[in-house]
């Protein structure tokens, strides 16, 4: 008798379960893409064939590695500029401190790599379609970049400050690494 009880209440908790599942309200189904990635402030000088071309650029479209939107606020916007990262060199475990201004295009010394900087969130959080920041607070920042080595993209997404293992730019001698943003004066 007692384990005809237990089932029936097993399989009521079960029934339960499908019916709160099944009434969740339905987001809406049209997908949103992920913006372009552009550097946002300052343009990126680029090689031109002929003087009354405009330049293009360096690195071609850019391809989108999700179909999440940017959102990023204006007060976000007009607070941050620059940011600090790491260079380590993992032969001579030797590293380099370096700041960049956000919309730029820094090549690192002494290597054949170069760093497009965009956006910059303080408190990354993604959710199921958009990615933005929390609040305009440093608790969790991320910059989003593409990285080219001999001219070539070898990585395009964000570097994050807490969690830099996280979707790691991976490269068989150097590691880089967000340490934080600076924010405007």
């Amino acid at each position: 008798m007692r384990a005809y009880l237990l089932s029936l209440i097993i399989i009521f908790c079960f029934f339960c379960f499908l019916i709160s599942y099944g009434c969740e309200k339905k987001q809406d189904a049209s997908p949103i893409k992920e913006k372009p990635f552009s550097p946002v402030q300052a343009p990126i000088q680029a090689p031109m064939d002929k003087p009354s071309e405009k330049p293009r650029s360096p690195h071609g479209e850019l391809p989108l590695k999700g179909e999440r939107k940017i959102v990023i606020s204006p007060e976000v916007k007009k607070s941050w500029g620059d940011v600090k990262f790491v260079l380590e060199d993992k032969n001579t475990n030797k590293q380099s401190l370096y700041t960049a201004r956000l919309g730029s295009e820094m090549s690192i010394p002494g290597t054949e790599l170069k760093i497009v900087f965009g956006d910059f969130l303080p408190d990354f959080k993604m959710e199921k379609d958009i990615i933005t920041s929390k609040t305009n607070e440093p608790n969790n920042p991320a910059v989003r970049v593409e990285i080219s080595e001999k001219g070539r993209t070898i990585f395009s997404g964000w570097l994050y400050a807490k969690y830099p293992e996280i979707h790691a730019f991976e490269h068989h001698r150097y590691s880089i690494v967000l340490k934080e943003g600076i924010r405007r004066l």
